[in-house]
Order: C-alpha cells, then sequence, then structure tokens
C-alpha cells in the first residue's frame, strides 16, 4: 500500500483540537503558545531547559494503551515533536467557576511565590506530580522540582504548598483524571498511521508513520537532523542560532521504546527516555539509578532519551562512560541493514561517531554485572543537581580469590575529546593485588590516558586530580564495608 501523507500536525491544547499545517521545523511549543495562541503564563527564562519557567505538561499515549502526562520544557520542546499528544498549560488548570486549583491555592496560602516569574512552572510540575502522587515525600518532592530554579522564596514555602496540595482536594475529581478516557480516545483517534510532511526541502518538518517509514526517509535524507527529546537539539536552536533544517521527529516512534531484559542485557530502544528506563536499570544495575536521578531536571528526564545521549556524542554525555565501562554495545540500523558494534567503538573523535550516512542508533544493549563483580560510577559538578559534568568516572572490577585483578574497565567524561577508556591505567592494575599501593602506582599513569581542557565547568589539573581521587574512591569503596562517602541530606539527618 503507498504511504498516507498528512500536510499538517494534529495535537490537542488544553481541551482544544489543533491542526496546522504551517509550521517551522525549528518553531518551539513556548514560542508559539505565547505568539500565536496568547497563553503566557508559560514564561522564558532561561531558553534551555534549565530554569522550568516554560514547563508545561505533555499527556501521550503509551504502548499499552493508556495515558501518561508529563512536565517538559516547553522552551526546548518543537512543535513536530507534538503530533498525537495533549498540551496542558497552567492556564486549563482552574475552573470555570473561577476556584483555583488544588495547586494553585496551595502556593498561595503557603506564600510560594513572590516576584511571580516562576510560579507557573512550579504549578505545572507540582501538577504533574500530584497527579501521579497526591501525598509525595519531601524527596519526591524535590526531585520534582529539580528542573525549576526560584530566586525569591528559598523554596522552603513551595515544598509547604507541595505537601499541602492533597488537603484542597483529591486528585479523583481533577479534570485531566475525571476525562482520561475521553481524553484516550481523542488521541487515538489523532494517530491515523500517516507520515507528516510539512515544508519542503531544506524547510521540511516530517513525522515519521513508523521505524521502517523513519529509517527509509533518514536513508533517502541523511543531512536531516533527527529530533528525539530535543534536550541538546533544542539549545542548538535557542542558544547557538543553528539551522537543523529538514528535521525529523521521533518521540513518537512506539517501536524505538522498547525495554527488555533477557539473558543479563537490559536491551534499550533508542527513544525511551531517562524516566522510562530508570525504574528497570535501577532494578539490574543500582549504580546507574543515581546517575540517571542527575542527568538535568525532571523536565530534561522525560524528554530526553539515552539513544540520544549517545548518538549526540558530547564528550560529557553522563551515560556513556558508564555503559563503556559496563560493555554494553549498540545495534546501527540503515534502511533495513543492522550491524552491532561495542559502544566504545562508537567515538571516534570529536563530533564524529562510527555512524554512515542515513544509519541511526537504534538499541543500546547493556550488560549487567555478574554476581562478584564491583561496578561504581562517580559524576563530579560544581551542584549536585541539574548541571552538567565536569567529569565523570566509571569502573567495574573484577577480583580472583586471591585479591588480584583479573578484569578491569575504567572510563571517563570530561577527560578527552570523546568518552574514553583509561587502558594505561587499566594494563597497570590487570594481574596486581587490589591494594592502595596498587591503586596509587596506577594512578600515575592517568597522564598517558588523557590530557584534560581548563574551561568554564574545571580547569585542568582539577579534572586530572578528581580523576586519579575518583579510582582511589573505588578502592576503598569496594574494600570497605563502611558507608560510601556520598549520603543524602535526608540520610544524614
Amino acid at each position: 500500500m503507498p504511504m498516507t501523507i498528512r500536510s499538517e500536525l494534529r495535537f490537542i491544547l488544553n481541551g482544544q483540537d489543533v491542526a496546522l499545517g504551517d509550521v517551522a521545523p525549528d518553531q518551539t511549543l513556548l514560542d508559539w503558545l505565547r505568539l500565536s495562541r496568547s497563553l503566557k503564563g508559560t514564561k522564558e527564562g532561561c531558553a534551555e531547559g534549565d530554569c522550568g519557567a516554560c514547563t508545561v505538561l505533555v499527556g501521550r499515549l503509551t504502548s499499552s494503551g493508556g495515558l501518561v502526562y508529563e512536565g517538559v520544557n516547553a522552551c526546548i520542546r518543537f512543535l513536530g515533536s507534538l503530533d498525537g499528544c495533549h498540551v496542558v498549560t497552567v492556564e486549563h488548570l482552574a475552573p470555570s467557576d473561577g476556584q483555583l486549583h488544588p495547586v494553585q491555592q496551595a502556593m498561595v496560602d503557603f506564600h510560594g511565590s513572590q516576584c511571580g516569574f516562576c510560579t507557573p512552572g512550579f504549578v505545572m510540575s507540582l501538577y504533574g506530580l500530584w497527579m501521579q502522587t497526591p501525598n509525595p515525600t519531601d524527596p519526591q518532592i524535590e526531585t520534582a522540582l529539580q528542573g525549576n530554579l526560584c530566586r525569591c522564596t528559598g523554596y522552603e514555602p513551595i515544598l509547604r504548598a507541595a505537601r499541602a496540595i492533597s488537603s484542597y482536594g483529591g486528585t479523583q475529581n481533577d479534570p485531566l483524571l475525571v476525562e482520561r478516557e475521553t481524553m484516550i480516545a481523542r488521541l487515538k483517534a489523532l494517530h491515523d498511521g500517516a507520515r507528516v510532511e510539512i515544508g519542503e526541502g531544506r524547510h521540511q518538518l516530517v513525522v515519521p508513520a513508523n521505524l521502517d517509514d523513519f529509517a527509509a526517509f533518514l536513508e533517502a535524507t541523511p543531512a536531516a537532523t533527527v529530533v528525539a527529546g530535543s534536550t541538546d537539539v533544542g539549545l542548538w536552536v535557542t542558544k547557538h542560532m543553528r539551522d537543523i533544517t529538514p528535521v525529523v521527529f521521533i518521540a513518537g516512534l512506539q517501536e524505538l521504546k522498547s525495554l527488555i531484559v533477557r539473558d543479563g542485557t537490559i536491551s534499550i530502544g533508542a527513544g525511551v527516555t531517562y524516566s522510562e528506563a530508570i525504574e528497570t536499570v535501577s532494578q539490574h544495575i543500582p549504580e546507574l539509578g543515581p546517575l540517571i536521578a542527575r542527568i538535568g531536571g525532571q523536565q530534561v528526564r522525560n524528554m530526553g532519551t539515552i539513544g540520544g545521549n549517545i548518538a549526540n556524542g558530547s564528550p560529557i554525555g553522563d551515560t556513556p562512560p558508564a555503559l563503556i565501562a559496563l560493555g554494553a554495545s549498540l545495534t546501527l540500523r540503515k534502511g533495513a541493514i543492522r550491524r552491532t558494534i561495542a559502544l566504545e567503538d562508537f567515538f571516534i573523535a570529536y563530533g564524529k561517531q562510527d555512524r554512515q550516512a542515513g544509519e541511526f542508533v537504534e538499541t543500546v544493549h547493556i550488560p549487567i554485572p555478574a554476581s562478584g563483580e564491583n561496578f561504581a560510577v562517580y559524576k563530579v559538578t560544581k551542584r549536585r543537581d541539574e548541571d552538567i559534568t565536569a567529569t565523570l568516572g566509571a569502573f567495574r572490577l573484577t577480583l580472583a580469590e586471591d585479591g588480584t585483578v583479573t578484569e578491569i574497565h575504567i572510563a571517563y567524561g570530561g577527560m578527552a575529546a570523546t568518552p574514553k577508556r583509561a587502558f594505561a591505567v587499566e594494563q597497570a592494575l590487570l594481574g596486581q593485588i587490589w591494594s592502595e599501593q596498587t591503586v596509587e602506582a596506577a594512578m600515575e599513569k592517568y597522564a598517558e590516558d588523557y590530557s584534560p581542557l581548563t574551561d568554564m565547568r574545571a580547569t585542568a589539573e582539577y579534572r586530572a586530580l578528581a580523576a586519579k581521587n575518583l579510582l582511589l574512591r573505588f578502592y576503598l569503596e569496594t574494600t570497605s564495608h563502611a558507608t560510601p562517602a556520598q549520603v543524602s541530606r535526608y540520610e544524614a539527618a
């Protein structure tokens, strides 16, 4: 059968059906809401997904036929990624009788707003949390608000408001829950199996009908920018003013949402977001859970994908060093042809990966550490949450019964032009007794593996010393039964 092509985006804004036939490939949801729909509650604070002032909820159908709402950054979310979705802004919360929504009323009563600029974003993040967890714990509240910044309140009034929301009304009366089945039916009606094409040539926007359609389109149009979560590509537009056209949007491809655990390996589709992956990954590789929880804020984790973090090839991407240390591999696809390579071989040089024109990352395969293996990953940043890595070290170690090192994989981000193994350090440790003396001797080999740069996040000297000390920390944690050096403030209290 010939491919059905539709020349307009279709989604639902609050309660209204929207069909747009004139959409620029790089048009953001924030700009459209404010400039085309005069919905001014959604603010631009940073235009890079850091401050949360632009937070809205996006509802999307799941593979099981359900509907999930997630907070996202409208400032870096492109309109092209919203086909078949439900966008909810702060204007949609209050009922028509003029009363405030429980989230809004709690913010008023507990003085959670001063200048008010950031308040709609906080309200939407808390709304998303409240719908899923009506009586959240303090850690759950703080996790939900990682991606929201406020200069005025000191946050404590906002936390008090978050704790009190359910005292103003239960979720059972909330419109998004009351109308859930109706909205599911409306969204299903929008999913007509067509490819969306708007514009032509360099100004083309495409939403593929399915995975095979995406593979065929990218093979025929290898210069197209592939956009999944847009947590990186969004900044290419808003901060660097780059021309990313033509653009193909793949966030809605359910075939890239697979998450399978089989034969000691977690296979993750390239379109799986951090939020979707964290529970399964944490269950099987607990050390990766805290790392994922420190990637951006909740809005970024709801949008960003593990496959995109790898495919972009950034030397400071958070997941590649950890996955390299674990021995992960990638399935790459071009048209109907697939090949599998080791993740560490994917990164060739700065901005260059082993990916042919028209080829894309389809699946990430992560081996689960065997019993007796030691694995750890440490991220060093200026602030703990929602910050970009200065350096990140990952370690996987196997010891023989006599205490000698039989296998060790060490990988770092932020130390070279690509995520990179520390081969000289590994060779210095292999076959040696796992002791402090051995580790200190191996630390001198770091200079052979890395020549870090100085930038706004850290000096070269700091990175070099921190990298060495992370190995020492790994040694101390693998040889001591004491509590790890890093604890949360709740545990410390």
